[in-house]
């Protein structure tokens, strides 16, 4: 992808549960232009910003779709991270014309019941995006995700450890 094609403007949600660990989703195989390796499936809720969408509301939107989750409160957020996609997308895709996402990532902390998480069920005529979800350890998030995320999902970890003790 050449260095002229824009980041697609996207948040990241850091979810938090009672006990400092954060929600992760098992991505559909399947999915999207950004790779699904084996064992590397897994990463934390993000989504696009609509044109004229405040970032935070973004983050409440996207947890909601891609979780079910409503009941969670902010705690804090980055300043704008990069990562490019490994390879130019499939000319149809949605994604094709971006090099990859600049993202504002939000810790947020979980205070509703896990029955309130089901990330198969579509919301607001979007197809889910996670096969299953669990509670992992911030810092072992990193080591989950595609290659090309790490660098982003590490800068996460360490700007919002202090939730996770």
């Amino acid at each position: 992808m050449a260095d002229t094609e824009p980041y697609r403007p996207n948040v990241g949600i850091a979810l938090f549960n009672i006990n400092g660990d954060v929600l992760i989703g098992r991505r559909f195989k399947d999915d999207g232009p950004e790779i699904i390796l084996p064992g590397l499936e897994w990463q934390m809720p993000q989504g696009g910003i609509d044109a004229g969408e405040d970032p935070r509301a973004t983050a409440m939107r996207e947890l909601w779709e891609e979780t079910g989750a409503v009941h969670a409160d902010y705690l804090d957020e980055t300043d704008w991270l990069t990562y490019e996609f490994p390879h130019p997308a499939e000319p149809a895709h949605r994604f094709a014309r971006f090099r990859g996402q600049r993202q504002k990532w939000f810790a947020l902390r979980f205070t509703g019941s896990d029955g309130e998480i089901d990330p198969l069920m579509s919301r607001n005529g979007q197809p889910a995006e996670f096969d299953s979800w669990r509670w992992e350890r911030l810092d072992r998030v990193a080591d989950l995700v595609v290659p090309f995320r790490r660098d982003v999902y590490r800068a996460v970890a360490q700007r919002f450890a202090r939730f996770a003790r």
